[in-house]
């Protein structure tokens, strides 16, 4: 029997979207422009050879980077160009640099500084649209990045996975490293008129990639308790975890907010249209928040 995709199954689930963004202190976003296989960098012969993606990748993830690929939504040029970003999202370090080079071999010797390049103060704004890697990804991803690429075309991308398939479609802006999930159960544009206004929608932000799970989580509840939409707002004082109980410290308006967390195993569940096997994954729940 054929079962039912992923994000309509976690929708029905109610899964929590909070603290489940995927780690990424920084990012190397390398466009190849044409179709992409399973893994966009290792099965898309006919943009990138295999080997070269092989030691592309494995460059990224040396330097401690996340690597995905992008490439431009809609009808695309007869002639391939190979346009590169390099994002640094730790929260106060954020910037942004851009390039391009004449062929994807090019790839492998970039600055990862960013210094091959030049500053931007436009972001990146990235959904995934990889339909090979999850088919939830090509149907919603693919209608998000429509409506989000036709009021800001010059800096919207599709991307590769970025992980949280059950959360399609999701949603990565640059350089902050916002993480967003279901972006097509609201209007997709609007999301990214709040980031360049400085503000974000907590309901459906997964968390901020340069942070930890836990730390994402409880900037969610005091969010929900406070209202504070600011991107900058709320940023992590201090962290305790205990074998039963997560603490954290954040930097309030009118001073600081301890929020105390418990961590949960979920039921067992298909986080990708392709899992086979059931997995719980971790959520967590509110216990405490002084002051409120």
């Amino acid at each position: 029997m054929t079962r039912e995709p992923c994000s309509d199954q976690s929708l029905v689930r109610n899964d929590p979207i909070y603290g489940t963004a995927s780690a990424g202190m920084a990012w190397l976003m390398l466009e190849l422009p044409g179709p992409w296989g399973n893994s966009a960098f290792l099965q898309s012969p006919t943009v990138i050879d295999s080997i070269l993606g092989r030691a592309i990748v494995r460059r990224a993830e040396a330097a401690g980077m996340r690597i995905a690929a992008i490439r431009r939504h809609g009808r695309r040029s007869a002639a391939p160009r190979w346009r590169w970003f390099i994002a640094h999202s730790r929260v106060g370090q954020e910037a942004l640099h851009h390039g391009e080079v004449g062929a994807p071999a090019d790839y492998l010797n970039l600055a990862l500084d960013g210094s091959d390049g030049q500053p931007t103060s436009e972001p990146l704004v990235a959904v995934c649209a990889h339909g090979k890697h999850d088919q939830c990804c090509a149907v919603r991803g693919r209608g998000a990045v429509a409506a989000i690429a036709a009021k800001y075309p010059g800096f919207t991308w599709e991307c590769s996975h970025l992980g949280g398939d059950r959360f399609a479609a999701t949603m990565l802006i640059l350089p902050e490293g916002l993480c967003y999930g279901r972006v097509d159960s609201t209007d997709p544009p609007n999301l990214v008129r709040l980031y360049r206004e400085g503000r974000l929608d907590n309901t459906f932000l997964r968390g901020r990639t340069s942070l930890p799970h836990a730390v994402q989580a409880a900037q969610h509840f005091a969010r929900v308790a406070s209202g504070d939409d600011r991107i900058d707002a709320l940023a992590p004082l201090h962290v305790e975890t205990s074998d039963e109980q997560t603490r954290v410290v954040l930097n309030g308006t009118s001073g600081p907010i301890t929020v105390v967390m418990s961590e949960q195993l979920s039921e067992p569940l298909l986080s990708q249209c392709a899992a086979t096997v059931a997995g719980r994954v971790r959520t967590f729940a509110l216990v405490s928040m002084t002051p409120q």
